[in-house]
């Protein structure tokens, strides 16, 4: 396994629609985390070296959150030194971190730079004001100008933007020109997500209530548009459903997701997966802190996944790729074929003209990247 995700549960406050594990007012906590993370690359070094004999280096490192640039720059650098030391990384290693405008400023950006972070995904999510306070963000459009300012002052020459549509209030005009204004500043990435409502979060209580008012269905299909034509017009190539990048810039921990390939991955709430079995973390990380300190698993939860399982999950992860899925790679790790293991339910999205098969790959077609999550709900 050559690829390490690390999860920072910390932020300034909690987004209105927000399901991850994060939790803010926990500043006291940083020290004690950054430990906690140490001593359990640690287990999972030893665990991994009699697993696979040797390790080999790490290829991809993906600090997410919550907002990991909200701790030090110094305790960043720290977790990254131990994973160096212990793991060893590859000279091409992509080495990325989520940070959120507000959050750092241009020294601690430089430091990070320093310490070997070699990408920098910055959360915008819109660069209008009124849709930033409906979200429950707590930064403004000048900040987030300010963040990617400060990010190529410190020498990040490969930035990604997340940015978010379908907002409350939100229209084809303002996407537009969130989107023109992010393109306007060349990264190197762009992520595009349609705003999901999660459970158990102030936007799902809202919408409950009848007080949460979207953008009607074509408005958003407007807006999905105007993403496909601009940011192909800007030389971003879209390559997965929601993600956009220039040659070379594809996100490369991110694919080896969509691959469903196997990672390892430290901190309150993450999730690791070796092919065959899926663990999951203790999500608080106080508790996180205890159960390491005291020499305890910090596991609460396996999953095991037979052969068949295993491929589903492949194909529904590979699909959200534009190349789709390479039908000789399935056939040597699964021993499938997905002809004949979905025959009819797969013609008929083939019929329907959702997906395209030839004798190398299946993937989604144009029309069918508008109707992916109905289509992957036939083949789970």
């Amino acid at each position: 396994m050559t690829c390490l995700y690390i999860h920072i549960p910390f932020c300034l406050q909690k987004c209105a629609y927000c399901s991850f594990v994060s939790f803010s007012g926990q500043e006291k906590l940083f020290d004690r985390y950054v430990e906690a993370l140490c001593r359990e690359a640690g287990q999972t070094a030893v665990q991994a070296g009699r697993a696979l004999e040797t390790i080999a280096p790490l290829e991809t490192l993906f600090f997410g959150g919550g907002t990991p640039s909200l701790l030090p720059a110094a305790l960043i650098s720290r977790i990254i030194d131990r994973c160096r030391q212990l793991f060893t990384f590859s000279p091409t290693i992509e080495l990325s971190l989520e940070a959120n405008p507000g959050t750092i400023d241009e020294d601690g950006l430089a430091k990070l730079r320093r310490a070997g972070v070699n990408r920098l995904s910055v959360g915008i999510q819109s660069f209008d004001d009124r849709e930033l306070q409906a979200l429950g963000r707590a930064h403004t459009r000048a900040q987030a100008l300010d963040a990617v300012k400060n990010a190529r002052k410190a020498g990040f020459d490969n930035l990604s933007l997340d940015l978010m549509s379908g907002l409350p209030g939100q229209s084809p005009v303002s996407w537009r020109q969130t989107l023109e204004q992010a393109l306007d500043l060349r990264p190197e990435h762009l992520s595009c997500y349609q705003l999901t409502i999660e459970e158990d979060t102030p936007f799902a209580r809202l919408q409950d209530q009848g007080c949460l008012i979207l953008p009607q269905e074509e408005a958003i299909a407007a807006m999905d548009e105007l993403t496909l034509s601009l940011c192909s017009e800007a030389g971003l190539e879209r390559y997965e459903i929601s993600n956009f990048a220039r040659p070379d810039k594809k996100c490369r921990h991110n694919l080896n997701y969509w691959h469903n390939l196997p990672y390892l991955a430290l901190g309150a709430g993450a999730v690791s997966y070796d092919n065959q079995r899926r663990s999951r973390r203790t999500s608080n990380p106080r508790r996180y802190c205890e159960l390491l300190e005291t020499g305890n698993s910090v596991i609460v939860e396996e999953e095991e996944l037979d052969m068949e399982a295993s491929f589903r999950e492949t194909m529904i992860m590979g699909l959200r790729l534009t190349r789709g899925i390479d039908l000789n790679d399935l056939q040597s790790r699964f021993g499938l074929d997905p002809r004949i293991y979905y025959g009819k339910t797969l013609e008929h999205l083939i019929n329907q003209g959702l997906l395209h098969l030839n004798q190398e790959r299946l993937r989604l077609t144009t029309h069918g990247l508008i109707f992916a999550n109905q289509v992957m709900a036939e083949l789970v």
